[in-house]
């Protein structure tokens, strides 16, 4: 079968029910042929390619008859393009001549081999007729106000008949779908059709006679399921065959998905144990302890299934003692699976894009479809958690695609999306291959959280490029985020935006500390032990504290030489000041890092190799992880914190620090790259420029000697916004944004809305 179908009023118009079962059964039948037929151009329909709501066209028919590609490369058929091309006079051509007439007025929108033009029906005198007669083409008035100038003998019918005939398809297998006057050639050309409800009454008229044209009750998609159902296209069974199981509703109000368990996984004497996470990943330590007040919920992410293990366990429990009421919902994959879609896609294509590192990317569409599958797994696993109108948070750039799935599975959710990682502007993101598929799933949230104004205006600029949209609401970004005064300061961020009448929510959210977490390793007695001997060991030496992964992003190598130059620069530090570099390494897999590895290791010698002393190395560099108990008595005694990464969401280690300090009552400064997302709201921060070794070498040394007023006041700036913005605050603001986005989603559904107190 081959449906072809007008787009506005007609496939993109109905009931919201009808559309979501015409769309899935177009999705469940790979041998139906789908072709949109619209008046639009090509530009103004590819938008709706990025919409994974809808069904992919095999073959666009646009502007009116005059353009036909094919739907997945948008390259012309055959020579049928090719044919119409060669009866057209040009755009200007048509302009000149209809130059003189009043009440003609050029639609400003995309269109090729036609021109269209908007004007109320006295406009459309003998002399236009006459003077479109004079160029050889013909003249088509529709809907009461669109005028098009089309090439001879061209329309959407004659161009339909084309295609069909290029297919070699049977006529009697197409179903052409319109609702006014410019779909009238496709019903001319005597394939069976449907004029949907609400179809323009001329269209109404032209077609009463016709026996094979039917006149849906419906409106759009509605009356294309009628008709299929009249004329028998799904046999004798007609639509009580398409019916689809019902996807029982689970029971949590609120799902957490991300691509990790809160646990850790390890086998020992050949049983599959789980234990607290050791990760240096701050965010799933933030986000459990969103749960440790006794929060109900699921936590959907991925485990390895190994059948030496024995059968696989879709659900766990996390840490009953801790959080009592919060279970894990178990997405199997295999380790190839893991390998392709983490450890490889996700690092090597989307995380140099995202921080601006695009030459570094490597695309693979191979690994493309390995992502899709695990997203998509991740969907069903969350569609079969979630409670009816539940709320489900979505974390991060690795499950990027699975609003798409889950909008299509469950219609009724509130999607939220939470993006940790850096968001990059339109030029750099638009590198993506697949950035029409990415933007059109996250438009299918119903709110999209960012770490500061600068990301959410950058995905409102992407947005914009791959679909209409308009921006419903903006605010002010200060006093809450600096302005001017950093590279990623904004002074009004977008708040709203409406696409396909469909409201999105955005917000700036940045990441909370876990403050109860710092205060607990504060009191233990190893941790003020271990503050101790290390002020015995530091005695007058002044400590430069700098704590990252082993990853480009994070300006590791840039940071070592800017100390060289330091040290070249004031030779009175020598034997004085000590960097130490705690570098957590990646995974063995992740083997994009491992000529950064060398190049940090070679600098690190050559730098220790020329200024080191007896008894003193200028740099103390550490390749492995810290437990974070270790790391706060760090934090504690180091003079000054140097963070220098050349892009980054935020960086919680930076407000780890501050906590520390604060805690402490400390005074110790901390240096601050203006790319990362925390210096639009840690004030009190040194900001550098990671990019400018000059400029990161003077603003350390400026640290170093910062007097002591001056570093205790800045200290307690930060540390007002780090305890006052904390995670309790973080999650609180973000789920009542989010709440307010689903409280509006219902009521525009007519729901009742029903209390989330795992929300609350």
């Amino acid at each position: 079968m081959i449906l072809a179908t007008d787009l506005d009023g007609t496939f993109l118009a109905g009931d919201p029910e009808n559309r979501l079962k015409l769309y899935q059964l177009i999705s469940t039948h790979p041998d139906m042929t789908l072709v949109f037929v619209t008046g639009r151009g090509l530009e103004s329909v590819l938008p709706l390619l990025s919409d994974p709501t809808l069904p992919q066209p095999d073959y666009i028919i646009c502007d009116v008859g005059c353009t036909v590609v094919d739907g997945g490369s948008q390259q012309p058929v055959g020579g049928i393009q090719a044919e119409i091309e060669q009866y057209w006079p040009g755009e200007h051509a048509v302009e000149d001549a209809l130059a003189g007439f009043a009440g003609l007025r050029r639609q400003e929108v995309p269109q090729e081999r036609r021109c269209s033009f908007l004007c109320e029906p006295e406009a459309v005198t003998d002399h236009v007729v006459a003077a479109v007669d004079a160029l050889a083409c013909d003249l088509l008035y529709s809907a009461g106000q669109y005028l098009d100038v089309l090439p001879p003998g061209v329309n959407k019918g004659r161009t339909l008949r084309r295609l069909v005939e290029h297919l070699d398809a049977d006529p009697e297998n197409v179903l052409v779908a319109g609702d006014t006057l410019n779909d009238l050639s496709m019903f001319e050309q005597g394939f069976i059709g449907v004029c949907v409800g609400e179809s323009e009454p001329g269209l109404l008229d032209a077609t009463e006679s016709r026996a094979r044209v039917y006149h849906a009750t419906l409106s759009g998609c509605g009356g294309i399921l009628e008709a299929i159902g009249h004329f028998g296209f799904l046999g004798p069974n007609g639509m009580d065959a398409e019916a689809r199981d019902i996807l029982k509703p689970g029971k949590s109000d609120l799902v957490i998905v991300y691509h990790r368990l809160p646990y850790e996984e390890v086998v020992e004497n050949g049983t599959q144990v789980r234990r607290r996470p050791t990760s240096p990943n701050g965010i799933i330590p933030t986000l459990l302890s969103f749960f440790a007040d006794g929060k109900a919920g699921s936590w959907v992410a991925w485990s390895v299934h190994d059948p030496a293990l024995g059968a696989f366990e879709t659900h766990t429990e996390v840490d009953t003692s801790r959080y009592a009421r919060l279970r894990a919902a178990r997405v199997q994959l295999t380790k190839h699976d893991v390998d392709i879609f983490y450890k490889r896609f996700s690092k090597e294509a989307f995380w140099p894009t995202l921080h601006t590192f695009w030459e570094r990317a490597s695309f693979r569409e191979d690994h493309w479809q390995v992502f899709l599958k695990v997203n998509r797994l991740f969907a069903e696993r969350t569609a079969a958690e979630a409670a009816e109108n539940a709320v489900v948070w979505i974390h991060d750039y690795n499950l990027w695609m699975v609003p798409a799935f889950l909008r299509e599975l469950r219609p009724d959710l509130t999607i939220a999306f939470f993006h940790h990682t850096y968001f990059p502007s339109a030029d750099v993101f638009n590198v993506l291959p697949w950035r029409r598929e990415i933007v059109g799933s996250l438009l299918q949230c119903d709110y999209i959280g960012f770490h500061i104004p600068r990301q959410a205006e950058n995905f409102v600029d992407v947005a914009r490029g791959v679909t209409p949209l308009d921006v419903v609401d903006r605010t002010g970004c200060a006093p809450r985020f600096l302005t001017y005064g950093c590279a990623v300061g904004l002074d009004e961020m977008t708040t709203t935006i409406s696409v396909n009448d469909r409201e999105i929510g955005l917000g700036a959210h940045p990441v909370g500390l876990d403050l109860n977490r710092v205060a607990a390793a504060l009191e233990q007695q190893d941790v003020r032990q271990r503050m101790e001997e290390l002020r015995s060991e530091l005695g007058t030496t002044r400590l430069v504290l700098s704590v990252e992964r082993l990853d480009y992003t994070k300006g590791i190598l840039q940071k070592l030489e800017a100390f060289e130059q330091l040290l070249a620069e004031h030779p009175e530090l020598v034997g004085k000041v000590t960097l130490m570099v705690v570098c957590v390494p990646a995974a063995r897999e992740m083997t994009v890092y491992q000529q950064l590895q060398q190049d940090i290791e070679q600098a690190v010698g050559r730098i220790n190799g020329q200024y080191a002393t007896v008894g003193w190395a200028p740099i103390q560099f550490f390749f492995r992880g810290f437990p974070f108990e270790e790391l706060v008595a760090w934090y504690a005694m180091a003079d000054v914190m140097w963070i220098t990464p050349l892009r980054d969401g935020l960086n919680l280690v930076a407000k780890e620090y501050v906590a520390t300090q604060g805690m402490t009552d400390g005074r110790g400064v901390l240096v601050l790259s203006e790319f990362a997302g925390a210096a639009a709201e840690l004030r009190g921060a040194l900001l550098t420029n990671p990019h400018d070794p000059g400029e990161m070498a003077r603003t350390c040394y400026l640290a170093l000697a910062m007097g002591k007023e001056e570093a205790k006041d800045r200290l307690q700036k930060g540390y007002e916004v780090v305890s006052y913005h904390d995670i309790e605050s973080w999650g609180r603001e973000f789920l009542e944004a989010v709440g307010r986005r689903r409280k509006q989603r219902l009521a525009r559904a007519g729901k009742r809305l029903k209390p989330l107190t795992s929300v609350a």
